[in-house]
C-alpha cells in the first residue's frame, strides 16, 4: 500500500464514523469503573454534614459530649462560676465538679438542678443526669513526718 491508499482508507473510516449509523460503527466495550466515582465540585458536600454523619454513624456522640463539658464549662455556666469550679471528670452521666471554696461549693449545690438543665440543653438532651460537688480538699494527716501510726489526728501538732 501506498501512502496514499493509507491515507484514503484512514479518510474514508473517519467518515465512516461521523456519518454512519451506530451499526455500521465498530463497537467498543464500555470501560469499567476501577474506582469509586469522586464528587465533583457541582457535588460538594459542606464538612459540617459530612462530619455530624461521622459522629452518628460511628456512635460518638457520648464521647464528643463528655469532652464539650471540658471545653465549654466558662460559655456554659458563665464567667464567673467558671473562675470558681472546674470540670473534674465525666462519666455516666454525672459531671464532677470542683470548686475552690466552700461557699461556692454550696452554692453549686443549690444551683446543680439548673446546670443540669443548662448542660442538657447545650450539649443534647439527657446527656446530664446530675452535678456532684466537691469543696476544697483538707490536707491529710494520715501521712508524713507529724504522723504517728496507730494514732488519730490529735497527735499532729505535738
Amino acid at each position: 500500500m501506498t501512502d496514499e491508499d493509507v491515507l484514503r482508507l484512514a479518510r474514508e473510516i473517519a467518515d465512516a464514523y461521523r456519518t454512519g449509523t451506530p451499526a455500521e460503527r465498530p463497537r467498543r466495550r464500555p470501560k469499567r469503573r476501577t474506582t469509586p466515582r469522586r464528587p465533583g465540585r457541582e457535588d460538594a458536600v459542606a464538612l459540617g454534614e459530612v462530619l455530624g454523619e461521622m459522629v452518628q454513624s460511628q456512635g460518638w456522640q457520648d464521647r464528643l459530649a463528655a469532652s464539650r463539658v471540658f471545653s465549654d464549662w466558662p460559655s456554659i455556666v458563665g464567667p464567673d462560676i467558671a473562675r470558681h469550679s472546674r470540670v473534674d471528670h465525666f462519666t455516666d452521666g454525672v459531671v464532677h465538679i470542683e470548686a475552690d471554696s466552700t461557699a461556692w461549693a454550696k452554692e453549686l449545690r443549690l444551683l446543680a438542678p439548673r446546670l443540669v438543665a443548662r448542660l442538657n440543653e447545650e450539649l443534647g438532651d439527657g446527656q446530664v443526669v446530675r452535678i456532684e460537688v466537691r469543696g476544697p480538699q483538707a490536707p491529710s494527716w494520715t501521712k508524713g513526718r507529724r504522723s504517728v501510726k496507730g494514732r488519730g489526728p490529735r497527735d499532729t501538732y505535738g
